[in-house]
């Protein structure tokens, strides 16, 4: 793994977060930079786990659009995720009005 894919998966997971809450805002964290630091995290963990099956993962600068996209793509589905499951996790948790 070189630093430009992961400073793609970093970036496209922080807004795949942010559109993440902003299109589910029952799951949403609370604020854009909450949902942005689930995204980032989440953006390594996809573009990691992408690696790890082996589909992209590698130097995305030397294997040309096709990592570069695959970067990207990871990272903003990774952090979409992640920030929907931990919004989900948080409503969970949290007290019932009016119980």
């Amino acid at each position: 793994m070189d630093i430009l894919s992961l400073v793609l998966q970093l970036a496209s997971g922080a807004a795949g977060g942010s559109l993440a809450g902003k299109l589910l805002p029952k799951l949403s964290l609370g604020s854009g930079v909450a949902n942005m630091l689930a995204g980032i995290l989440g953006g390594g963990l996809g573009g990691q786990l992408l690696g790890l099956l082996g589909i992209g993962g590698g130097d995305a600068a030397a294997s040309g659009i096709g990592g570069i996209i695959t970067s990207i793509l990871g990272g903003g589905v990774g952090g979409s995720v992640l920030m929907a499951v931990v919004g989900l996790l948080k409503s969970m948790l949290a007290p019932k009005q009016g119980a």
